[in-house]
């Protein structure tokens, strides 16, 4: 959350200077990359409130299964905002194209510059991982957050500076052919490039955590893995007409919901710690019927 708001800050202040620096030099790239940065700047606001809001209500009884999923929709709602940068930058792009404008090469160059190099501290900021470990064994609380790769709502800002930073190159890109070459069609049509681009990266996000908010993660490796040990043990029970399903709840926490018909429920007791040192998980409520 540290690192998300002050990234949130640089990128708050770039934004302003390229979006006055674009109305000003009339270039459609760093225009583009200034309202860009500016819909980026709303998207990592969400996450970092999706992270104070998570944390706020860590203990609240009032989420069954924790606050995680906040950060989640956090991330979601940023992807959204993606999709919805992609479409305006192709409509202006395709605007210029049809309608160019001057462009004051230099000047739009040097701001370029400098929003690239923004964009690559705030990516290497989000980047950083924390110091320790994550695999150690033992319990983690459910709101613990997990590694880059596993925090969606983290990958969400990522996303959002590396979109700036795309944009910043062919912004350049566009901005010395059109210096050195005298194409000043390039400057709209990076414009599209790069709302393609963007548009591809939010659908894979938005994809990501909807599987997640829809509880759709069935198909992961370590679900597959959870499944096959409790199916194992339950077979040691002579379970029958069995039902399992399980969800993913935090970073690396998972609940389950186990129904199975077994025709000897005290044995099923007497060998439930087995079934919870097999299966590693948390049991928050457990219910035993002969059926």
């Amino acid at each position: 959350m540290r690192r998300s708001a002050v990234v949130l800050a640089i990128t708050a202040s770039v934004m302003v200077v390229e979006i006055l620096s674009g109305y000003a030099f009339n270039s459609m790239a760093l225009l583009a990359d200034g309202w860009h940065m500016g819909t980026h700047t709303l998207a990592i606001g969400i996450t970092v409130f999706a992270y104070y809001y998570a944390k706020k209500h860590a203990t609240n009884q009032a989420f069954a299964l924790g606050s995680w999923k906040v950060e989640i929709l956090g991330g979601y709602t940023s992807a959204i905002l993606l999709l919805v940068i992609a479409v305006a930058m192709a409509i202006e792009s395709i605007e210029r194209l049809i309608h160019p404008k001057n462009i004051e090469y230099e000047y739009a160059i040097a701001i370029a510059f400098i929003g690239l190099i923004v964009n690559a501290i705030c990516a290497l900021l989000l980047s950083h991982k924390d110091g320790h470990s994550h695999h150690h064994h033992h319990h983690r609380p459910r709101n613990s957050h997990s590694a880059h790769h596993h925090d969606l709502n983290l990958r969400a800002a990522y996303i959002h500076v590396l979109t700036d930073a795309l944009t910043s190159i062919l912004a350049i890109v566009a901005l010395l052919c059109g210096l050195w070459l005298g194409w000043q069609w390039m400057d709209a049509a990076m414009g599209v490039v790069g709302a393609i681009l963007v548009s591809l990266w939010s659908r894979s996000l938005i994809r990501d955590t909807g599987k997640v908010l829809l509880d759709r993660e069935m198909d992961g490796v370590q679900i597959k893995r959870k499944r096959e040990a409790i199916e194992s043990v339950l077979d040691t029970f002579g379970a029958t007409q069995r039902n399992i399903r399980i969800w993913r709840i935090g970073g690396h926490e998972y609940a389950a919901m186990i129904e199975a018909t077994i025709s000897d429920p005290e044995s099923c007791k007497k060998n439930l710690d087995l079934l919870l040192a097999e299966i590693k998980i948390e049991v928050r409520g457990l219910s035993l019927n002969n059926v």
